[in-house]
């Protein structure tokens, strides 16, 4: 089972990577969330935290809205 970080901007999702632990994809969300560059960019919505499936949907896990 892998974890994957979409971000959620003004044109749709962007993958920003898949990770092998959950551990290591919070860590990434978490300096997301907190990335200064994120925050006044203005044109990324939100960020979120995946927890991949075979299907290709996965499940969402954790949201952060910039919003």
């Amino acid at each position: 089972m892998t974890f994957s970080i979409r971000t959620h901007d003004s044109w749709g999702v962007v993958p920003v990577g898949d990770f092998q632990t959950l551990e290591e994809a919070r860590q990434v969300f978490t300096a997301l969330c907190h990335d200064p560059w994120y925050k006044a960019d203005g044109t990324v919505k939100g960020v979120e935290l995946v927890r991949s499936s075979p299907a290709g949907n996965g499940e969402r896990l954790e949201w952060f809205s910039f919003q």
